[in-house]
């Protein structure tokens, strides 16, 4: 069985061709500058990047264009469509309706659209993606993954907002989370990895990357987590507050005369490591400028830092306990020095880990001390598998 994964961004479509029996990826690329000429097809053929100049107006095009890869291509790793089996689409917003992955039909395509004004910039993105499929592979299943399912069993005094009840029932607002099929992946791999049943685990999984969140994982389900309503909440991200008195917003606007779109704008786009920075939403830039003396790039990890490790404390408290601290995604995966200032001074929670073995990028590797009484391990993130493996399931 072969599964297409499919990640639409506005101008851009990523993609992996599994090889379920193995599990094994046998094509990927992304189609970039969609819509924008000139278009390109990224792809690797023996560790070389290559980069090759295509039409894609659209996403419908785009999609074209991949299937031609998989096909045509120098790297072509299919004789026919009719070796894909289902197409799986991550979208990111499923709202209260959808719980599970989903098989697409119009009725379910009208449900995501709903939920476009909670997720903006991706939810559109992701029904471009879904036509675009429907149309170029009309007989093909499409299935849709949400980032927010994993979150959606939490309880309901974790998920809603002390705001008046009429807002949650006739207009649901409550926290959803997102990064789902991160946690999720992360979760059950590690407790692969420590050899214990997750259902006898509490873990936190910290998906560090432009995008920050954190989750509560309790005997495999997710308890809380910190992004909420939209992605706007909890962490410090690249270019999102994070947490912020809900008053400030108001103050703006009515003492500096910004419109809602203004502060929606400021507090996504403008803030987090940027806004504190002043020059860049990329933690790779702002440690090196820390490093050099730049006194509020390092101001910026201060603040990363301190974000994240509240959050563990808390979370730590709400599940009475931690066995297994995990650390993913971009800067999680990537940042030894990051994972370095988390842990630093949490040994009241009995978390330890070696300077030495965290020393390194972008591997799977425990680094906590034999003697830490909870274990910290770092995880690439596989989303693209969770969502493969789903689709497989769902068609099965």
């Amino acid at each position: 069985m072969k599964i297409l994964v499919v990640n639409c961004g506005s101008s851009s479509l990523k993609y992996q061709l599994f090889d379920m029996e193995k599990e094994e990826v046998i094509g990927k690329g992304t189609v970039e500058r969609i819509g924008t000429p000139p278009s390109y097809l990224v792809y690797s053929i023996n560790a070389e990047k290559i980069r090759k100049e295509v039409s894609a107006d659209n996403h419908t095009e785009a999609f074209k264009v991949v299937i031609d890869a998989l096909l045509n291509g120098d790297k072509s790793v299919i004789s026919s469509i009719d070796e894909i089996s289902a197409v799986g689409h991550r979208i990111v917003h499923g709202g209260e309706r959808f719980k599970e992955p989903t098989i697409i039909d119009e009725e379910v395509i009208a449900e995501i659209e709903k939920n476009n004004e909670l997720a903006p910039l991706h939810n559109p993105a992701g029904l471009s993606g879904i036509r675009a499929s429907m149309e170029v592979l009309s007989s093909v299943p499409q299935i849709a993954v949400f980032d927010t399912s994993f979150h959606s069993k939490m309880p309901r005094y974790a998920y809603l907002y002390a705001i008046p009840m009429r807002f949650y029932r006739d207009y649901r607002i409550r926290r959803y989370g997102f990064h789902g099929t991160s946690h999720y992946y992360v979760a059950q791999r590690v407790a692969e990895l420590v050899g214990k049943p997750i259902e006898e685990l509490k873990i936190i999984t910290c998906h560090l990357g432009n995008g920050c969140s954190i989750s509560a994982v309790k005997g495999g389900r997710s308890v809380d987590t910190s992004m909420g309503f939209t992605p706007l909440e909890g962490l410090i991200m690249g270019t999102r507050s994070g947490d912020l008195d809900p008053a400030i917003p108001l103050y703006l606007m009515r003492n500096l005369n910004y419109t809602a779109e203004d502060v929606d704008n400021i507090l996504n786009k403008e803030s987090g490591l940027l806004g504190i920075s002043e020059f860049s939403n990329d933690m790779r830039d702002v440690m090196k400028a820390a490093e050099e003396g730049n006194q509020n790039a390092k101001l910026a990890m201060e603040m990363f830092c301190y974000r994240i490790k509240k959050y563990i404390g808390s979370y730590a408290a709400i599940m009475n306990g931690l066995d297994v601290l995990v650390f993913t995604a971009g800067i999680g995966e990537n940042e030894p020095e990051i994972r370095a200032i988390v842990c630093q001074d949490m040994d009241y929670l009995g978390i330890n880990i070696d300077l030495q073995r965290n020393n390194f990028k972008g591997q799977e590797r425990e680094i906590s001390t034999p003697n830490s009484k909870v274990k910290v391990w770092v995880i690439p993130t596989n989303e693209e598998l969770v969502i493969a493996r789903e689709t497989a399931r769902l068609i099965s």
